[in-house]
Order: C-alpha cells, then structure tokens, then sequence
C-alpha cells in the first residue's frame, strides 16, 4: 500500500511537470487570426522555465527561451498583407495555428453601444435597422472577430476568456459588435486587405473600469474613486454583512410570496450585497481582466464608444480619457496609434429650451476637448437617435456609426485626404451685437440641414442664455439676438437631446460646443 501511494504521487508529480513543460500560447493567438501589417509582430505564451520554444511563420524563424515565470515572447518581423497562412510553435510540445491572414487590426472597447450586437440575439435591446437584411447579407470572410468575454478582476489576468477567432458570415454576424461590424466593413472594402476586430467591451461599464490602477493611483483626481472601490471590498468580506443581506433577501421572499397570496401589497426588495470585483463601474477591474490580457497584441488603432456611466463622474471624464489613452498607449508600446471615438448620441425627450444642463452634456463637452490628445478623432453622434424612439440609450443606426468612424480611421491611420469631420467650433469674434464663429473642418462648406439654423443660444455677461438668430456667411456663422446688446458667449445644441442643423457639405454634424468655460 505504502509503495502504491509512493507510486501514485511520482506519477502526479511527473504529469504535473509535464504539462507545465508543455508550450502554450496567449489567448489572442488561434485559428481564423489576423496579425496586424507593416508592423513587428509580438507572439508570446508560456512555457517551463528556460524551455527554448521557436515560431515559424512564412519564411521567418524565431527563437526564445522562456524567463524564469515561463513566459516567452518574440517578435516577428514586419509582415505583408495576404493569406492564409499556418504559425507553427514547437518546444517540448508543437503547436499549429491554421487559418491566419495579416492585415489591418483595430481593439474596440467602451460600454454597451460598442457591445450591442447587429442582431437581436439573446439580448433584446439590441439589433440594428434592417437587421435580417444585414445578418443575411454579412458574407465577409476576410473580417474576424475576438470578442472577449465578461471577466473583470481584481488581480491582473494572463488570459481573456473567448471562443477564439470568427470568421464573419450570416451565422456569426448576428452576435459581433454592430459599430466594430460596420467600421470594418467599411474599411475594408476602401483597403482590400483581411480586417482584425479584438472586442472587448461590456454594458454599464464606467471608464476607470478601463483603466490600469497604477495609471489611477498616479492621479490625485482618483482617489476617490480608488477608496470608494476599496471601501466597497472591505464591506463585502465583513461575513456578518453579507449574512445579514442574504437574510433579508431570503425573508423578502417569503413575504412576497405571502403578500401575493393574499392579494396584499409587495413588499420592496432589499438591496443584495454584491461582489465588488463583478460591478463594471469599479476602476481597474476590466483593465485587469479583459485588457491587460490582450498587451500588446499588434494593432493598428482603438474604436471607443463609452460615456453613459459616468454621468456621476461626469466632471472628471476629460481627465479619465486622457488618462486611458495615455495609459493604453504605454502599455501596448506601439506609439500613438490611433484612438477614434464616438461622442454620445442625442437622448430622450427633444429640449426646446435654449440651454439645459445634463451630466450627459458634461461628458459630450469633456469628448470635445478630448480631441487636444494626439492622433485622435471623434465621431459626432447628435443625430443619431432614433427618430420614432429617441428613449433608446441603444440607437439602432450602427450602419452610421461605422460608417463615421471609417472615415475617421480612413483619415488618421491611413493617411487619405477625405472629409472624417463635421464642424467644430474654433474661435469667436464680436463686433457690436453680434458674434462671428469660426469652425474647423468646414469642408465644402457649411450648411443648414433642413434650411434654418437652430440650436444656437447666446448670452450677455449675466450668463442667461437666450435663443439666438443664426446665418451662415462664407465659412463662418454670425449669432446675434435684439435681446442681447454685449453678447460674450454663445452655445450650440446645449441639451441632452437638443435642436440640431449645422452640418458641412459632406453631411457630417458640428459638435456641440460652448464659447465660454
């Protein structure tokens, strides 16, 4: 008996050990991949400690013992558009990877417009317009997705949770990101080169979420943030706490069912204490499990559409932005790629007063100013509600969304001399009772949609804003009102879901914007 058990525990041993040995790549890594063009290529993994592991790929060979905590990493040489290729990794194992092309890669992350899929699915807040016809007409194989599962996490994550790599086609199409979809359709279609999309996005998610706690705690302006999160972890291991809550939780049951067989009120539900680590409001946890994981795959650039959740934060997100970008950038160590984003979308009911404050038009103004960061872009979504249901937090209009931001990645990354911008407002001058506005990107022109200018205010030194009358003169706008003799500032489209009609000849939108601070 003695020596079986001696014999039991070698073999244990043994096997541990060999699977420990053998090789294995980063989750980024599998059949129906993209690699990202024109760039060096990082292909990492582990392995045992000091296992030498090599990687072919076309005519490369490449080389690397693993460290000491048995990751390894290498860098393939810059790479030509084409495919299919196989990657052959050996070691004390041998790994294929079928299927693969280089092309163009793009990381899509923010909150649940980035994650609202084209069709319907299993989430009925989503779907697109015309969404049988476009699920049935999405045969693009050389489009594929990595779509990262909901993982956030306190501790830094090697690994995402994914299906892997799928190729886009009417039996895929349906559950992929409908912005990611439409961007890459677009470009792809300009490029003539296999898209890449990595998705990692998740509903309700915060921006902090998103980002890194040593690029937080190096910002006073997070602290808050940080020991609010850490008050929150330390109420949740208090186990009387939470034996507390299921109580209430399990009596609040009962009651109900009681209340309801006796045709009684029901009683409210009491609050259930939940996880800390699983609330995607939380800083740092989605960088920790579903970006760090993905550093520093080969990419071209970002898609971000993000902004609803951090209404409460609504005053520091142009500082969160800088900071996420900022801190994206360093990690991956490809420079400042480019970082294209969506500005919040019209919402609710239409306001028909001149100005109207909103956590939501904070946020859209930070966005604007979000545009100083370098090699970005901003795609202007004020139009974008749907017209017979502007309630919709989830406009249905994606295919528009896409199409902008292609324009913008078309412009930035690439290099092609096109209109990607609507108006955005420059300077002002005043003469007498009236303000002249300057705008960058007047491409073409500017012009009033439907004919009329609306939406523009203006207001004297006591800061009562009033509706202003508005012409377009050349590339310019001159705003003035018989209410106002000294005007000094003058706003646009100030309002959750405001009067819009400035656009350029290209038919893009001007981005709201105020004259004073």
């Amino acid at each position: 008996m003695h020596f079986r058990k001696i014999l039991t525990i070698i073999f244990l041993i043994a096997a541990s050990l060999t699977a420990y040995a053998d090789i294995k790549l980063a989750s980024p890594f599998s059949d129906h991949m993209v690699l990202q063009r024109d760039k060096p290529v990082p292909v990492w993994g582990w392995a045992a400690p000091g296992e030498k592991v090599s990687v072919t790929f076309i005519k490369q060979n490449k080389s690397v013992t693993a460290n000491k905590e048995g990751k390894w990493m290498l860098y393939l040489d810059k790479l030509s558009a084409g495919g299919p290729f196989i990657i052959s990794v050996k070691g004390n194992n041998s790994i294929t990877v079928s299927d693969v092309y280089v092309g163009e890669v793009w990381l899509c992350s923010g909150q649940s417009n980035m994650d609202m899929t084209v069709a319907k699915e299993d989430r009925s807040w989503a779907g697109v317009f015309n969404e049988a016809e476009e699920v049935a007409n999405a045969n693009y194989p050389l489009i594929r997705v990595l779509d990262a599962d909901f993982t956030p996490s306190i501790p830094v994550l090697k690994e995402i949770k994914t299906v892997g790599w799928e190729i886009v086609s009417p039996k895929t199409v349906g559950h992929i990101s409908a912005a990611a979809y439409f961007f890459a359709r677009d470009i792809q279609k300009k490029l003539n080169v296999p898209i890449g999309l990595v998705v990692t996005s998740f509903g309700a998610s915060t921006a902090e979420a998103w980002i890194s706690k040593p690029a937080l705690e190096a910002n006073p302006k997070y602290t808050k943030l940080l020991s609010n999160f850490d008050d929150k972890m330390k109420r949740y291991g208090d186990t009387s706490l939470r034996n507390k809550s299921e109580r209430e939780v399990a009596q609040w049951k009962i009651d109900t069912a009681k209340a309801r067989a006796e045709g009684k009120t029901l009683p409210k539900k009491p609050s259930a204490m939940q996880n800390p680590e699983r609330d995607q409001h939380n800083p740092c946890v989605l960088w920790n499990g579903m970006v760090s994981p993905l550093v520093p795959y080969a990419i071209r650039g970002a898609l971000w559409y993000q902004g609803e959740s951090n209404g409460p934060t609504a005053d520091i997100y142009k500082d969160l932005m800088e900071t996420l970008v900022a801190d994206w950038r360093k990690r991956w160590g490809q420079g400042n790629f480019p970082f294209l984003y969506v500005q919040l979308a019209n919402h609710q009911a239409l306001i028909t007063e001149p100005v109207k404050e909103d956590p939501m038009v904070t946020v859209r103004h930070a966005q604007l100013q979000n545009l100083s960061i370098p090699n970005t872009a901003m795609v202007v979504a004020i139009d974008n509600a749907d017209s017979n249901n502007p309630g919709n937090i989830h406009p249905k209009n994606k295919q528009e969304i896409g199409r902008r931001l292609s324009l913008a990645g078309l412009a930035l990354a690439y290099g092609q001399k096109i209109t990607y911008s609507g108006p955005v407002y420059d300077k002002m001058q005043t003469a007498g009772n009236t303000v002249r506005l300057q705008f960058k990107h007047t491409d073409g022109g500017l012009e009033a949609k439907g004919g009329l200018l609306k939406g523009f205010a203006i207001a004297g030194e006591d800061k009562k804003f009033v509706w202003a009358d508005a012409k377009i003169e050349g590339n310019t706008i001159v705003v003035s009102s018989p209410d106002i003799a000294r005007p000094v500032a003058v706003r646009y489209a100030w309002g959750k879901n405001p009067l819009i009609s400035l656009y350029n000849k290209a038919g893009l939108p001007a981005s709201p914007f105020r004259t004073d601070n």
